[in-house]
């Protein structure tokens, strides 16, 4: 695609609102799904099989007329119909970068907005999803962070988000073709709006939904979870979701993170290492990915470069050098290329892998840290957000 092709927008028609009253079957866990099915007359000795069909249609098919889910019989059909719905998130925007990437701006129940990016790649196509509207961590480089946290979102919620990128991408397969081998969504990080492990049972929810056999199947390995540091909660994400762990890390004392990551004065970098060090023996992961931002003066010297190989020291890991992706009143600059290309010669002779992240959908604020509601945006005026930011 050009990379000066215009930005497109527009509102998808497609009815995606949940209907007031009735519980959402999209989110359920298939425990959950079982108990709601018998709630609502299903015998018990057929229960486990329907969780299975309807399952299959939903996750597989991409179904969501109950209608059409013609293995089951039609009386049964009305009846989930009378007790169930099939919703999404209500998608508002959705935006086209000049690179590929998409943008979506989805309406969740009480009219909160979130947003969520599709990034293509040669080699995979990865969707980054929000865990929360807002977020309560205040990072200072983080244009998201600006926003206050409002809510966690559900698990129908988390999981919806993949569902609408699927569906806007045309990947649900169709009956009577051949299997398609080829993924246009492959993987998916939980690095947008909001901090996974501060809502830790609906991302456990809506992952597991997301790597089970008979739907998605996406593999664990192909999930990656980004946390700032909730040191409690990392051992739970090795025992109960085993995917991926990438870390906010983008500093190298704790003087300097306490001011990037506030949460590091909970819990500082000595608690947050030792967490990790156990990390990949407990989820069988290959290895921990290092998020580093790279600030102007601020993070990006020799001297932390080294530092970080000392700190990294015995976790098998790759660090990812992320140049700053600037906003409007953000308190920094991003650091010179020659400087970038510096840091990261430090580290991949240190034996790391230091892949510099090239930015993405930065012409529709869909780069990272930049994601923040677009109507939030729209109410306030650069003076404003620059004063929340701290400056």
């Amino acid at each position: 695609m050009d990379a000066q092709a215009p930005i497109t927008q527009d509102v998808l028609t497609i009815p995606r609102k949940a209907a007031e009253g009735l519980p959402n079957l999209v989110g359920m866990t298939r425990d959950g799904m079982r108990d709601a099915l018998i709630a609502a007359g299903t015998p018990e000795k057929q229960a486990k099989m329907r969780v299975g069909q309807i399952w299959q249609w939903v996750y597989h098919w991409g179904v969501r007329d109950f209608a059409k889910m013609t293995n089951l019989a039609k009386d049964y059909r009305a009846m989930l119909a009378d007790n169930f719905v099939v919703a999404l998130p209500e998608v508002v925007t959705r935006q086209v970068s000049g690179d590929g990437t998409r943008k979506y701006l989805v309406r969740i129940a009480g009219g909160h907005e979130v947003e969520v990016v599709y990034i293509p790649e040669t080699d995979r196509g990865t969707l980054c999803i929000s865990s929360q509207v807002g977020c309560t961590l205040t990072c200072s480089f983080c244009h998201t962070g600006t926003q206050k946290l409002v809510r966690n979102l559900t698990a129908a919620e988390i999981i919806g988000q993949v569902l609408v990128a699927r569906d806007d991408l045309g990947e649900w397969p169709v009956q009577g073709t051949p299997k398609d081998e080829v993924r246009l969504l492959s993987n998916i990080v939980l690095m947008g709006m909001g901090e996974p492990l501060y809502n830790f049972e609906n991302v456990r929810d809506a992952m597991k939904i997301a790597m089970d056999p008979d739907g998605i199947q996406l593999s664990r390995r192909r999930i990656t979870l980004s946390t700032s540091g909730v040191v409690p909660e990392i051992a739970r994400t090795a025992q109960e979701i085993g995917c991926q762990l990438a870390i906010s890390f983008h500093a190298t004392t704790d003087e300097v993170r306490d001011k990037l990551v506030p949460i590091n004065k909970r819990w500082p970098l000595a608690d947050l290492l030792d967490a990790l060090r156990t990390y990949p023996k407990v989820s069988n992961s290959e290895r921990i990915t290092f998020e580093y931002v790279m600030l102007d003066g601020v993070n990006d010297s020799d001297a932390d470069a080294h530092r970080l190989i000392k700190l990294i020291d015995g976790i098998p890991a790759k660090i990812n050098l992320i140049p700053f992706n600037e906003w409007p009143g953000a308190p920094y600059k991003r650091s010179s290329n020659n400087r970038i290309r510096a840091f990261a010669d430090i580290i991949y002779k240190a034996g790391y892998a230091s892949p510099i992240r090239t930015p993405r959908g930065e012409d529709i604020m869909a780069a990272c840290g930049q994601l923040k509601s677009a109507t939030e945006r729209a109410r306030k005026s650069k003076a404003q957000i620059a004063q929340e930011a701290g400056l």
